[in-house]
């Protein structure tokens, strides 16, 4: 039996909408797809995404978050405290605190509506907002094949 690993479908889409025009990008595969910072991508209701990335040790003013031409990017780049790392000795660095760039392909109508950044967590909410021209709309239908009379244009009366 075969296993498909549609995991690759999920890591840069949200809204889900383009999933054929993404299987051309991910059917050759990705050798350097980047993998930091890690990054979880939620449904949080029926139109409501959220993008939660661990940007440990980042501040809110190291981070960019930006939309052009329905793609998302998160920025992020250390700012280097010189005076503070003359003073001391790194033995061990596990914690990465090097610049990133993530992009984030959005589906049509999807829009950020906020970023808020706690615990070492950035948080990115979408919406999608589907504008009334598009959305489904219930047509009546007329009993026994009556049509519904015609609304006249009023006539011009004579002056």
């Amino acid at each position: 039996m075969l296993n498909y690993d549609l995991s690759p479908f999920y890591r840069s889409t949200v809204g889900f909408d383009r999933l054929l025009s993404m299987l051309d990008k991910v059917a050759g595969g990705e050798p350097n797809a980047p993998t930091y910072p890690p990054y979880n991508i939620e449904r949080t209701s029926e139109n409501a995404y959220r993008i939660t990335l661990a940007v440990a040790g980042f501040g809110e003013n190291e981070l960019t978050v930006e939309t052009r031409d329905s793609t998302l990017t998160v920025r992020g780049s250390k700012e280097t405290g010189v005076k503070d790392d003359a003073k001391r000795e790194v033995l061990y660095q596990g914690i990465a605190a090097r610049a990133f760039e993530r992009r984030f392909q959005l589906a049509d109508h999807v829009v950020v509506t906020g970023a808020s950044s706690e615990n070492g967590l950035l948080h990115i909410d979408l919406v999608r907002e589907v504008p009334e021209a598009q959305k489904p709309r219930t047509i009546a239908i007329n009993k026994g094949g009556r049509t519904i009379e015609a609304v006249k244009a009023p006539t011009a009366q004579a002056a």
